[in-house]
């Protein structure tokens, strides 16, 4: 199973992407009700988004973001219909979650 779920339309030259990354983004301040820990504290830090090599967005994101959160952003320049956007993002235990979807 995919870590992600991407959707891709490119339109006139540009691509929309719809991305949400499948993850319980554990704050600070959860982690220490749940377990007493600050450190036991998991949440997604960095996401990159790359097309045919190219890095076409990259994002450093905090604890802030919700269960499960949804990402939309656009762009153009690289990419056509069939080619695929690969996502890659690492949570602050280092686990690494990708996901993959085909631009249509």
């Amino acid at each position: 199973m995919a870590d992600f779920k991407i959707k891709a339309k490119l339109k006139k030259g540009v691509v929309s992407v719809k991305a949400m990354a499948k993850h319980e983004m554990t704050t600070y301040d959860i982690a220490k009700k749940q377990t007493g820990d600050r450190e036991n504290a998991n949440f997604i830090f960095h996401i990159t988004a790359t097309v045919n090599g190219e890095t076409v967005w990259e994002v450093s994101t905090s604890q802030f973001l919700s269960k499960n959160p949804i990402f939309k952003y656009k762009f153009q320049g690289i990419g056509k219909k069939g080619d695929h956007i690969i996502m890659t993002a690492t949570d602050r235990k280092g686990h690494a979650l990708k996901g993959k979807g085909k631009i249509k």
